[in-house]
């Protein structure tokens, strides 16, 4: 239900909420000949980021290039180019933010990756939003192919419907990946080669430690056939399935999420997803292994601040 309402309860909590909790510290906290004036100081400053944050902050975009290297990689991928974007929730990309969307697709296609993964969070609430940005997400091209794992939203997780009725939305979604061209990856894995060598792209579905979560991923099915040598880059949406249950379950070196969003703002380099998440963007090692978390494309609410849209480019490299 949240969800649903995402839009007027972030401009109620910003223009309104936020503003008469600033109110009261002024009062409570300033000199007594001043308060007012730093009550509509703050005030001021939060429409201003509010503002800022949805018809700027939103439309800014940056491309990440950062290298991986692993012993395990095979000498015919030593330079292998994979293209990330997740959590694009293309049912914000409409009327005049559509163009967006396209500069997005087109900034994707100009790294010419080798391969290009999609980490989850194509839609807000409905699969029916992919209609309208079909022909545009089509577009996203690799030279091995364009490989997706379905996030928390990919499910009819937010709506009021029977069990019936949510798996049919999970059917309809499937269907338009599949449709753009996609290799939806759900619980499977794809085997890439170059010459006699090879690596594999797995996609686990969605798992998260907060129970209101999807729980569908499944390792040990993913992973099903995948030779214990071999080179994989693990897709899994919820960067909390990295420790819980791949680290654990599975050899996989490269784990590539998203989900978090970085919280579409940062103050001072804080964000508030570090109340939920160890790693909210960025990279977290173990050992030789890796996870990398995208901060993502887009979000349910076109707000962000110090936080722009990221597509990441990650070069493996032999070590």
């Amino acid at each position: 239900m949240i969800a649903r309402y995402a839009i007027p309860f972030f401009f109620v909590m910003g223009l309104v909420i936020a503003p008469l909790v600033f109110i009261l510290l002024c009062r409570w906290l300033a000199p007594r000949k001043h308060w007012k004036k730093a009550a509509l100081a703050c005030t001021l400053l939060i429409w201003i980021a509010v503002a800022y944050g949805y018809f700027v902050g939103f439309e800014k975009l940056e491309v990440t290039h950062m290298e991986y290297a692993s012993k395990d990689l095979p000498e015919a991928f030593d330079g292998y180019r994979i293209v990330q974007f997740s959590d694009a929730h293309v049912g914000t990309y409409t009327g005049s933010r559509q163009w967006l969307l396209k500069r997005a697709v087109d900034s994707i296609n100009a790294q010419h990756a080798d391969a290009v993964v999609f980490t989850g969070d194509l839609e807000n609430l409905h699969p029916d939003e992919l209609l309208p940005q079909m022909s545009i997400l089509s577009q996203v091209k690799g030279k091995d192919g364009v490989f997706s794992i379905l996030g928390n939203h990919d499910y009819p997780t937010y709506l009021d419907a029977d069990e019936k009725t949510k798996a049919g939305f999970v059917r309809q979604t499937v269907s338009y990946e599949k449709k753009l061209g996609w290799q939806l990856l759900m619980n499977e894995h794809r085997v890439l080669r170059r010459d006699s060598d090879s690596i594999v792209i797995a996609g686990m579905e969605n798992w998260g430690v907060l129970k209101r979560m999807p729980r569908k991923g499944d390792v040990k099915k993913t992973m099903a056939g995948v030779n214990p040598s071999s080179f994989v880059v693990m897709l899994q949406h919820d960067p909390t399935a990295w420790r819980e249950k791949i680290l654990p379950e599975c050899h996989a070196q490269l784990t590539l999420s998203g989900h978090t969003h970085g919280g579409q703002f940062t103050i001072f380099g804080w964000s508030p997803s570090a109340f939920t998440y160890d790693v909210w963007g960025g990279w977290d090692h173990e050992g030789d292994r890796a996870l990398f978390v995208s901060t993502g494309l887009g979000g349910l609410i076109p707000f962000r601040m110090n936080m722009p849209g990221e597509i990441v480019v990650i070069t493996l490299r032999k070590k």
